[in-house]
């Protein structure tokens, strides 16, 4: 009798499956405060601007109306510590990935789940990367979080590779980029000479709000942001660090939109 059968069924038994059948219908634990924020429409005091000024981040807005930038957010919850009439609200709904940066924009009241547009999609990520797609990661000046979670997409948990998604080590055999960290002066250079490195059509995918926004480094004189000026992006992935569901599912729904 072999011992080590026995033993691996043992494991199974007590510890389950350690992998997702379906990255689609998990529901994270309520203590994820990563995921979509919602704007009530209970009323503000009147003058209150207690959490346009404190979000370091500039994400909050409250002229015209009350918005909140996802895509700004480090997800510090300052805005609802100060904010004595609880209007925001961070949810666990990890499904915030997007193709259009102003769907990012949470509005008062709005409770509508972020989508990809699909009018944004280019025809040939279907046609070239529905079936396979290979991603080259860089860190330019990141601090590591986006890049940790960026990894765990590939453990036995996640497991994106059973979608023919994977990490390749040359941009030479990559189909795409995937950028965190608020690009640093020194990585200017280094990233776009991965990105051209990358034969076309190619994508560009940007991780955390450091990637879309800059976070917390925006303003900083060691932050060179020019290359997403010259670029186009393909998928934003908000958060301080995204959950690794939002970064895979993010990326299905971009080349498999139409299937």
């Amino acid at each position: 009798m072999d011992f080590r059968i026995i033993n691996t069924a043992k494991i199974i038994k007590r510890q389950g499956r350690q992998y997702i059948p379906n990255i689609e219908l998990p529901v994270l634990p309520t203590n994820f405060k990563n995921g979509r924020i919602e704007i009530t429409e209970l009323p503000c005091k009147e003058g209150c601007n207690a959490c346009e000024e404190n979000c370091p981040t500039s994400a909050i807005a409250i002229n015209p109306s009350l918005s909140l930038d996802m895509g700004k957010c480090v997800f510090c919850n300052e805005c609802a510590r100060v904010c004595s009439e609880d209007k925001f609200i961070f949810t666990n709904d990890y499904k915030t990935a997007t193709n259009e940066r102003s769907r990012l924009i949470i509005k008062e009241g709005i409770k509508q789940p972020i989508t990809l547009n699909p009018e944004l999609i280019r025809k040939e990520i279907h046609q070239y990367f529905g079936g396979s797609l290979k991603l080259r990661q860089v860190s330019a000046g990141g601090d590591n979080s986006c890049e940790w979670e960026v990894n765990a997409a590939e453990n036995v948990n996640f497991d994106m590779g059973r979608y023919g998604i994977n990490f390749v080590a040359s941009p030479r055999h990559a189909d795409g980029l995937v950028l965190t960290g608020p690009i640093s002066s020194s990585m200017a250079a280094p990233l776009e000479s991965c990105y051209h490195a990358i034969n076309h059509p190619k994508l560009l995918i940007l991780v955390g709000v450091d990637a879309i926004n800059g976070g917390i480094f925006q303003d900083s004189k060691a932050v060179n942001r020019t290359f997403l000026e010259k670029y186009p992006v393909d998928l934003y992935v908000p958060g301080n660090p995204p959950h690794p569901l939002t970064f895979i599912l993010g990326i299905l729904e971009l080349i498999r939109k139409q299937k």
